[in-house]
């Protein structure tokens, strides 16, 4: 009896030690992000833009609120300073989640932009664009042609406040991947990126219409601001059609992440964008670092054709030195397991004449198929040309001597 129980103890031993390495694998983040709630998804580098990870990343569904991340950049790049903007009928009767405008009533436009990202208002996304453009469908075409700008070929906009919607070209629609390029350029590449973030960031701000009437108060409901060191910025969305979405940025240690997600579940679980978020934050931690992929490339000297050496005439055979032109560190966000490929690509030979800094090929850097930089590679040497004119000069120059 006591030679059972010391073996089922052993065996017991043995599978909690088997359980506790598997366990410290996947804490240390080796494999790619499972069983997401999301039913598309992406991490993506926001230096480079490039896809990390991605589930579903291409396939087109709605985006409820997180279409506003467009409509405020949008605004903060086209708007005047102390600009006033004045509520419709139209603005006034959209559905909750509101602030609650009444027809014909004044606010500054940067106000609505709290209202807009912190709390998600629709009414006020409606006074942004009517105010900027005069019409939503105006509003709309804008959002289109700068989804366009941004590489975004399979988003389309139709409200500024992303209520489920349709018309005659299509759904009011992105990817997992488009919308991640959006936010990407909302903290990384638009002039008004700062502004972006600043509101983005805010916890509480409180505002009154122009003829201070009415008094109102913002609370930022983007919980992931508080869940993980780094947070830089984020927003929520849900609708019937589109359920729970979030894209939201992270900065930690010189590395900017983006994580995107679209129909990730639907009441009641309202908490998996939450896990998901962070499930795909802490696998870009853990596995992805900055490594410098430049590498010195040995370069031979190359033969020049019909050219002439100056101090020796009759030297037929001429090779010049050749270097990379502006070389510098390529810092490329990388897997431990990922590597570049390196192509080089120079000339054989060369035609005479050659100056002195003429490019004769490259030095090529790709990244999963895509190139992510390139260098020049030029000549050291200038090289005359032999002809008949220098064999004419070089001839009564050998006959005065």
């Amino acid at each position: 009896m006591k030679k059972k129980i010391l073996l089922c103890s052993l065996l017991i031993c043995v599978l909690l030690m088997q359980f506790g390495d598997v366990q410290a694998e996947a804490e240390e983040g080796g494999d790619e992000p499972e069983q997401l709630y999301a039913q598309s998804a992406v991490l993506m580098d926001a230096d480079s833009g490039r896809v990390l990870f991605g589930k579903e990343e291409e396939i087109i569904r709605p985006m409820a609120s997180t279409t506003k991340i467009m409509t405020c950049i949008l605004a903060l790049e086209n708007m005047q300073e102390g600009q006033v903007v004045t509520a419709s009928g139209y603005a006034a009767g959209q559905p909750k989640v509101r602030l609650g405008v009444q027809d014909q009533e004044e606010y500054y436009l940067k106000d609505l932009l709290y209202s807009l990202m912190l709390e998600s208002h629709n009414d006020s996304a409606v006074v942004i664009a009517e105010g900027l453009v005069g019409s939503v469908e105006g509003f709309a075409d804008m959002m289109n042609q700068k989804a366009k700008e941004l590489g975004c070929n399979n988003t389309y906009f139709i409200t500024p406040n992303g209520l489920d919607e349709s018309d005659d070209r299509g759904v009011h629609s992105t990817t997992a991947r488009d919308l991640a390029a959006i936010m990407r350029y909302c903290i990384t590449q638009s002039p008004c990126k700062e502004e972006f973030l600043e509101i983005t960031r805010t916890k509480t701000y409180s505002f009154s219409n122009v003829e201070g009437s009415r008094q109102f108060s913002c609370n930022n409901h983007n919980a992931f601001l508080d869940m993980m060191d780094g947070a830089l910025t984020g927003k929520t969305g849900f609708t019937a059609d589109a359920g729970y979405c979030y894209v939201g940025a992270l900065q930690r240690d010189g590395r900017t992440f983006i994580v995107a997600l679209l129909a990730c579940g639907w009441p009641n679980n309202k908490g998996y964008k939450w896990v998901d978020t962070r499930k795909l934050m802490e696998y870009g931690i853990a596995n992805y670092a900055y490594r410098d992929v430049w590498e010195d490339v040995d370069l031979p000297d190359v033969n020049v054709i019909s050219g002439v050496e100056e101090n020796n005439p009759y030297e037929r055979e001429i090779q010049i030195p050749v270097h990379v032109e502006e070389k510098d560190e390529i810092p490329v966000l990388l897997r431990e397991d990922e590597d570049v490929v390196i192509k080089t690509e120079v000339e054989d030979s060369l035609e005479a004449p050659v100056k002195v800094g003429e490019k004769i090929g490259s030095i090529r850097y790709f990244l999963d198929g895509k190139e992510i930089a390139a260098y020049d590679v030029v000549t050291d040497k200038k090289v005359k040309q032999r002809d008949m004119e220098w064999c004419l000069r070089w001839i009564m120059k050998d006959a005065l001597l």
